[in-house]
């Protein structure tokens, strides 16, 4: 298992992304760092982006939608999709769209957060339409925002453990 907390990222198939990363607070506080929106506005997004609409109907079924706004341009970015399987506190499985064309077609994300002794283990699996929309993803550096909006995390969970 990881030793560290730095971003893992991997591709175990053609389609598909993997990060893997450690946080020092249990399953419980992660997951709702994830599906709460006070919780969520405080660290997910781009650095210098905020988070000022985030609205989560947690059940399968159910919707999702975060609107990230960088202040200094104004410039938006949102994003969406449905709750496919809830199993609090260990497993998310969503749809995710971009409003923008960031790339074609849907994308599923398959969150796990694993008990590691009081520590998580998160593992976020991204599985896209196609092998190009994942290699293009790769290839825009979305695990380095990803890894600075963990880092983030990590701060929000330290104030709430």
């Amino acid at each position: 298992m990881m030793t560290n907390r730095e971003l893992q990222v991997s591709t175990p198939s053609d389609r598909e992304i993997l990060m893997t990363r450690e946080f020092d607070a249990a399953p419980q506080l992660v997951y709702d760092a994830w599906t709460k929106p006070e919780l969520l506005k405080r660290w997910f997004g781009p650095p210098g982006w905020e988070l000022p609409e985030c609205e989560i109907d947690l059940r399968v079924g159910g919707s999702w939608r975060y609107l990230m706004r960088k202040p200094e341009t104004g410039e938006e970015m949102g994003i969406s999709g449905v709750y496919r399987e809830i199993v609090a506190p260990t497993l998310l499985v969503t749809t995710e769209k971009f409003d923008q064309a960031w790339y074609e077609g849907d994308c599923i994300d398959h969150l796990e957060f694993i008990d590691q002794g009081g520590k998580t283990l998160l593992k976020l699996t991204t599985l896209y339409d196609t092998k190009e929309v994942r290699d293009a993803v790769v290839a825009s550096g979305a695990a380095g925002g990803m890894n600075e909006s963990f880092n983030r995390l990590d701060e929000v969970l330290a104030e709430k453990a």
